[in-house]
């Protein structure tokens, strides 16, 4: 149980550090795993942007940097967080005094990179197979057409040249 609280913990402390008022942020949904978008983000602030990474931690999967705006001259930090979810993560780009469309170009951007060092994202196939020769009332038993003894599944042709014989015993005049 220790591991959820640390988890809370350190996303309280990104919270705390990045502060200010502005809780905005964006988010990108994406196919790729948690390990693939963690490596690709810290690749993508240290080498591509050249931001110093001021604390990062895999295992928790955020990354907390600073860097100097573009005709500023004091630095201000910012924040990527992965969450993992069933089908790939979601990604949050945090720039708490840059206005939201920096926020959008550098998640835009983080997503080329991720599809450029990985291509397409991996298939999520974890829904079980559909099973076609089962009806709604889950009678795993039924054939395709629906019957349990097979009868219908016949030949229909190969008995045409059968005919009923009379029954010996039986009395047609009773």
């Amino acid at each position: 149980m220790v591991r959820p609280f640390s988890a809370w913990a350190r996303a309280a402390l990104v919270v705390c550090l990045l502060g200010g008022s502005a809780t905005a942020s964006v988010e990108t949904e994406s196919g790729y795993t948690k390990a693939q978008a963690y490596n690709a983000a810290l690749r993508y602030l240290r080498v591509d942007l050249s931001y110093e990474v001021t604390e990062k931690d895999a295992d928790a999967a955020y990354l907390l940097f600073r860097f100097v705006p573009e005709g500023r001259k004091v630095a201000t930090n910012g924040a990527i967080e992965i969450v993992e979810q069933h089908a790939g993560v979601r990604l949050y780009v945090r720039l708490p005094e840059m206005p939201t469309y920096r926020e959008q170009v550098m998640s835009d951007e983080l997503m080329r990179k991720l599809h450029s060092e990985y291509g397409d994202p991996p298939r999520h196939d974890d829904s079980p197979p559909k099973d076609r020769d089962k009806d709604k009332d889950g009678d795993h038993d039924k054939d395709r057409d629906g019957d349990k003894d097979g009868e219908h599944d016949k030949d229909p042709d190969k008995d045409k040249g059968k005919q009923e014989k009379p029954d010996e015993h039986h009395d047609p005049s009773d």
